[in-house]
């Protein structure tokens, strides 16, 4: 069958007609567990009703008017997300690509306010940030950049969690104004970052007058057991950026800031025609009331404990697996070889997950998911780990 689709997706042979939960179903009507939440997005599952009645009474009054125009709807979720996160202010965009560009501006400005003429940014080997120009720029990887040179300059690129080569550009590199980094690489194969990294990281920031930028789009709104992922240690960064899972599957991304960074910005200097919108607003409204009303974030921690240690135990002996990692609902399985067909296998058998970095499973299950379908979560995918590694 042929489409007008532009060919950017190698799509999977499956096409879902409704959800509910962790649940979706398909044009044929056959059931899936949801371990993917369209990537981190759909943190409260599928067609929740605080969800959905927020949408449908916003879209009943009034859609969209442009940030022309104050947004009562973007000014409330300004103050409950700035307040979730420890920021001070807000700029909405529609993505995460979006939330890290802008963030990617607010450094620039501040090296130029410095007087520096050409700043640069500190990034991480195997990070992701979006597939805008400056954002691919940033991202740790040639298969993204693959193609599209000339790419953006000012990025300085760093191992992840190499605290050492932090403080050799510290020490050599005078133009460099900011860190750009993700508390986990989800992208990059759900890499953990080494105790005392992200502290480190914001002492040397502290220290040379650096911004430290995190970007919590995949590892916000509550999927590693935290609010925030940051959370989990004494620090705060400068700006960080949410997106993803912030409206649950209504786009919209967040760039936040503090101190001398959240009043870089002023009329002209950044801007969003949809950004920020009563509908998108009114959604992470919801999302942001159901997170902290269910205390989801602690549910996240206890779920994901669950998850990972049952498929540590069921996999402890499996003779391929490498390691089983992670925290709170951002889980790796990574195998000693490429495993991309077991995405395939795990559709067949009713189970949607994903391999990223090529030899690293990960599941992103919705914070919503039940105790009994997490244990059938570890029992399937364990049984298609170790058929996969037995027979290839």
């Amino acid at each position: 069958m042929t489409h007008s689709l532009m060919s950017t997706y190698r799509r999977l042979p499956v096409t879902f007609a409704h959800g509910e939960g962790a649940l979706l179903w398909d044009t044929d009507g056959k059931e899936y567990l949801d371990a993917l939440s369209g990537i981190a997005v759909c943190n409260l599952g599928h067609a929740h009703p605080r969800v959905t009645a927020a949408l449908c009474e916003q879209a009943a009054r009034l859609v969209h008017t442009s940030n022309i125009y104050n947004i009562a709807e973007q000014e409330a979720l300004g103050d409950v997300l700035t307040g979730l996160a420890g920021m001070e202010s807000a700029f909405f965009g529609n993505s995460g690509a979006e939330a890290n560009e802008a963030a990617i501006k607010l450094a620039r400005l501040y090296g130029h306010r410095k007087g520096i003429k050409a700043p640069a940014i500190v990034v991480m080997e195997n990070s992701f940030h979006g597939r805008t120009l400056a954002t691919l720029s940033a991202t740790g990887s040639r298969k993204v950049q693959a193609g599209f040179e000339p790419l953006v300059q000012g990025f300085v690129r760093i191992p992840y969690g190499d605290l050492q080569a932090l403080q050799t550009v510290a020490d050599h590199q005078p133009d460099v104004v900011a860190v750009l980094i993700e508390p986990i690489q989800g992208e990059g194969g759900i890499n953990l970052p080494p105790a005392g990294f992200l502290p480190g990281v914001r002492e040397v920031c502290s220290t040379k007058g650096w911004l430290m930028i995190l970007d919590e789009i995949q590892t916000g709104m509550a999927r590693t057991g935290r609010p925030f992922a940051y959370q989990h240690y004494d620090l705060k960064p400068d700006v960080m950026t949410v997106a993803k899972a912030l409206a649950n599957g209504v786009p919209i991304g967040a760039c936040m800031a503090q101190g001398e960074a959240a009043a870089l910005f002023s009329p002209g200097n950044h801007g969003s025609t949809f950004g920020g919108n009563p509908l998108a607003c009114a959604a992470a409204l919801a999302v942001c009331g159901v997170i902290d009303e269910q205390r989801l974030s602690e549910t996240a921690g206890n779920l994901g404990e669950r998850i990972l240690g049952g498929l540590q135990e069921a996999l402890a002996d499996v003779s391929g697996v490498i390691e089983v990692r992670g925290q709170g609902l951002m889980i790796g399985v990574q195998l000693d070889r490429p495993c991309g067909d077991l995405v395939s296998a795990a559709l067949r058998d009713g189970l949607l997950i994903n391999v990223t970095a090529e030899t690293v499973i990960r599941l992103l299950p919705p914070l919503v998911m039940s105790e009994v379908q997490a244990d059938l979560l570890i029992a399937k995918l364990s049984a298609l780990v170790a058929d996969f590694l037995a027979h290839h």
